[in-house]
């Protein structure tokens, strides 16, 4: 199997033109992942199909098409339409009622909770979204503040992208209707717990959460 794609905790092979496997290294979510996707395709919101699954591997649809992330690097000039885009996509998923195990008292929309441009593939058939092992159901408000978290927080080098990334970051708001500001704090502090970030990423987390880098790194 050829190997396209690598994260955190789960490699993606191509098996063949229409299918990918994804792999657990250590098991993953895989039953509660496939029944959310399932889920979420039947009220019309944009995810890979789903054709088989284990305790550590699915078998998903293979998305012809490159991720948000890629064309906003290619093609800086469409950063803010993209963002609006990215703003839209959150507003589709926070209108889907969750199944009834994924509610919880705080809410019961479906969020994504990993929603930056890297997660969003540009196909033909409009914009995808994989990558939903950290779903779950609550409020609206937390699932936007982390993706303008994890982007604002991103280590991107260079004047130029952090100027992109604030453009992106405006765009993401002007298209979205629901307000992260009360979840912002809350957000921030859980991504400080976070043991791949950088000490960039973490300085400017610790800013954010108001108790300060001690190191003074931008």
């Amino acid at each position: 199997m050829e190997l396209i794609a690598q994260g955190r905790d789960a490699d993606v092979y191509a098996l063949d033109e229409t299918r990918v496997l994804r792999r657990y290294r250590h098991g993953g979510p895989t039953g509660l992942e496939s029944r959310l996707m399932t889920h979420l395709a039947a009220c019309g919101y944009p995810v890979p199909r789903v054709y088989e699954i284990t305790d550590t591997d699915m078998v998903l649809e293979r998305l012809a098409g490159p991720t948000m992330l890629d064309v906003l690097a290619q093609r800086p000039w469409r950063v803010g339409s993209l963002g609006r885009e990215l703003g839209r996509l959150h507003d589709r998923l926070h209108a889907v009622p969750a199944p009834k195990r994924f509610g919880t008292a705080d809410g019961d929309r479906v969020l994504h909770l990993d929603l930056p441009p890297s997660n969003v593939i540009l196909t033909r058939r409009g914009p995808v979204v994989i990558d939903w092992c950290n779903a779950g159901a609550g409020d609206p408000a937390a699932d936007v503040a982390m993706t303008m978290v994890t982007v604002g927080s991103a280590d991107v080098p260079g004047f130029a992208a952090r100027l992109g990334r604030g453009l992106l970051l405006r765009g993401i708001r002007s298209g979205c209707r629901t307000d992260p500001a009360g979840r912002m704090q809350e957000v921030v502090r859980v991504k400080l717990d976070d043991p791949n970030l950088t000490p960039r990423e973490a300085a400017w987390l610790r800013r954010h959460a108001g108790v300060g880098d001690g190191s003074g790194a931008g």
